[in-house]
């Protein structure tokens, strides 16, 4: 059996049947014994309606440095004595704190940054942490409409038996007003202005009309607890553009991609190991070869080197998103394909396919980069980036 699927097998109430195997849980199902953890270790003040602490919601979310122990005569049945708390997002702590007091204050919440940088993560853990579940969540698209932020109709039930609570479907929004929980809007600026400005209201007034119903339930109020995340990427910015009503309704957190290479690459190799290992899969990469596939990423993505060389950046997105895809990409080939041939000669071909995404000629940008940087370091004498120099007519001409 897999970690994961023993770790649903052990979060499963006596009784209950086992949950379907899933591609990815939901940070709530995956990360259950820490937040029944934490529960018990923090007895601090809590917000109305929250699960845990704000400071128990930083400690899920950025990890612990060592185990920690519950208190005394904080035990609970199933819950394990000392814990070390695993760290999910790689950041800035100061960062999950401002996020973590913005919602206690009951404001929302908008992350942005580029794609690939963790946010769409940070909002689910939050959300896990403060009320217990991510999956009040909206995805934001052109075609979203107004109803899915608000409510619509269950329209064999309306014809039945007219406007009532029975016939009304409630938007995921509408569902964590109710319940005093998080509610998380995908891309917010990819909606349509006209329908990102159904959430003024929501975050002003705290309440959706129903003017349908009439009387006393013509509206739905927020219990004590709902908040709303939303995120947006920078690369969206101008698709439609948000209105100064909302931006004043949030605050804003810029999430930048991780500045150590280290830690980078760490969080390639264990992202890119846990997606094998659902698979039943080994992860057997080398870190030579992650190193090679971050480094590469991140002067693509910062348009130099770490020595000062200047790069030309492709116009795709060299997300850390990108490089686990790629790192995974890997390690699959390497499990399934195994006939001895070197891992490394394959990342020219998925390099390509992630450059050229946007615009066929980042190509030529590609191989710019071979000719340049590697080159260079292949000259200094590095046994490792000769032979990733040697792989330059995997890149076409």
């Amino acid at each position: 059996m897999t970690e994961a699927a023993a770790e649903a097998k052990a979060t499963s109430a006596p009784g209950e049947v086992d949950p379907a195997p899933r591609q990815v849980d939901p940070p709530e199902h995956r990360y259950a014994a820490e937040l029944d953890f934490l529960a018990a270790f923090d007895d601090g003040p809590r917000p109305p309606g929250w699960r845990l602490t704000p400071r128990a919601v930083v400690t899920f979310v950025v990890g612990s440095e060592r185990p920690l122990s519950l208190p005394r005569g904080a035990e609970r049945e199933g819950v394990p004595q000392r814990l070390t708390i695993s760290e999910k997002f790689v950041g800035e702590r100061a960062l999950v704190e401002r996020c973590v007091v913005t919602l206690a204050g009951e404001r929302g919440l908008l992350l942005v940054g580029e794609p690939g940088t963790a946010k769409s993560m940070l909002s689910e853990l939050l959300s896990a942490a403060v009320c217990g579940t991510s999956g009040l969540v909206v995805q934001g698209t052109a075609g979203t409409t107004e109803d899915q932020l608000r409510y619509g109709w269950n329209y064999a039930a309306l014809l039945a038996q007219g406007p009532s609570r029975a016939a009304l479907v409630p938007s995921p929004v509408m569902t964590a007003m109710s319940n005093g929980a998080v509610a998380r809007v995908e891309e917010v600026t990819r909606c349509l202005p006209e329908v990102q400005d159904s959430l003024v209201s929501i975050l002003s007034d705290r309440r959706i009309a129903v003017p349908e119903l009439g009387g006393a339930e013509a509206a739905v109020y927020a219990a004590p607890g709902f908040c709303l995340i939303a995120t947006a990427n920078l690369r969206d910015r101008g698709v439609s553009e948000m209105s100064a009503a909302l931006k004043r309704r949030f605050n804003f957190e810029q999430v930048h991609p991780i500045a150590d290479i280290d830690m980078e690459t760490a969080l390639v190799r264990r992202q890119a190991a846990a997606l094998l290992e659902r698979v039943q899969a080994p992860f057997t990469v080398d870190d030579s070869v992650l190193e090679v596939l971050v480094t590469t990423f991140r002067d693509l993505r910062t348009g130099s080197t770490v020595e000062g060389w200047e790069v030309e950046r492709p116009s795709t997105v060299m997300s850390t998103a990108e490089a686990v895809s790629v790192a995974a990409a890997l390690g699959l080939a390497a499990a399934y394909f195994p006939t001895g041939r070197d891992v490394l000669s394959l990342l020219p071909g998925h390099l390509l396919g992630v450059v050229r995404k946007d615009d066929p000629a980042d190509a030529a940008r590609l191989l710019g980069y071979w000719d340049g940087a590697v080159r260079r370091r292949a000259e200094r004498g590095g046994r490792l980036w000769r032979q990733v120099w040697e792989l330059r007519d995997r890149l076409g001409n």
